[in-house]
């Protein structure tokens, strides 16, 4: 446990941090599977490169893995 001030506030700053990044991912994740989906609405795959798109600008995944799903997603035929 760190013992100086700003280290324990850098320490609760990274927990929460954290905490929203494995959120955002996980809400990612369940985006992406459910726009794979043959069956799956146009909402869900528009909401899908939404998140992808928001990810990599705030740094939660790189830009290029976010291209690569949509692409993927595009050959689906699940393009926005």
């Amino acid at each position: 446990m760190p013992n100086i001030k700003s280290a324990k506030k850098d320490l609760r700053r990274s927990r929460a941090a954290a905490l929203r990044n494995r959120a955002q991912r996980s809400a990612l994740r369940t985006a992406v599977k459910k726009a794979r989906v043959a069956t799956a609405a146009a909402a869900d795959r528009l909401a899908a490169v939404s998140l992808l798109d928001r990810a990599a600008r705030k740094g939660l995944i790189h830009k290029n893995a976010a291209a690569r799903v949509k692409s993927r997603l595009a050959k689906l035929g699940v393009s926005a």
